[in-house]
């Protein structure tokens, strides 16, 4: 356990982590879907999606608006009740997301395409501009709203908040997510419950 009773994986369960998956954080009525690539291994050894320290998910949600406070991922729950969830493109767990194959990538594009036909969300946001290229064969796509939408969903892209992505800091990561909040408080026609 780390600090707060926190569970730090050790060496060995990150490596039996790899090739795992965690289940979606989905329910009805949701505002915002957001989508990963694929789980990390701190997140196969916990269970818990966006759990690696230095990931900028759960911060940038709370600076954009999203959230009252910034949640830790063990309280990942507590988004349904904001209307908001989250799923990945690739369920396997791996240590970068650039160890999934453009196959994986495709197929985890046509499996999101079904889980937003069954859940409905307001908006599927993407996060990570070169997997929503790949899964969907979209090679020109760029970070924002897309002018296609999954039947009443619309779609965004937005940067991977993962601390391995340089080109964007926490501050612009914040910006692009509170640009898709304004958005969403539109189309939903009021503020997202914090």
């Amino acid at each position: 356990m780390g600090s707060g009773g926190i569970f730090r994986p050790t060496a060995a369960d990150l490596a039996a982590a790899e090739g795992k998956t965690i289940s979606d954080l989905v329910g009805p009525d949701l505002r915002v879907l957001f989508c990963g690539i694929n789980p990390g291994l701190w997140s196969g050894a916990t269970g818990h999606h966006f759990a690696r320290p230095g990931n900028r998910f759960w911060p940038a949600l709370f600076r954009s608006g999203f959230t009252p406070r910034q949640f830790r991922p063990d309280e990942e729950a507590e988004l349904l009740g904001l209307g908001l969830g989250i799923t990945n493109v690739a369920p396997r767990t791996t240590a970068k997301a650039d160890q999934l194959s453009a196959q994986e990538l495709r197929e985890g594009g046509r499996a999101l395409v079904e889980r937003v036909a069954h859940y409905r969300p307001r908006v599927l946001a993407v996060l990570g501009l070169g997997a929503y290229r790949t899964a969907f064969g979209r090679p020109r796509t760029a970070v924002g709203r897309q002018p296609d939408s999954l039947g009443d969903t619309e779609v965004w892209v937005l940067p991977n908040p993962s601390g391995l992505n340089a080109h964007y800091t926490l501050d612009a990561l914040s910006a692009e997510f509170r640009r898709l909040r304004e958005e969403v408080e539109r189309i939903c026609g009021g503020p997202v419950e914090r």
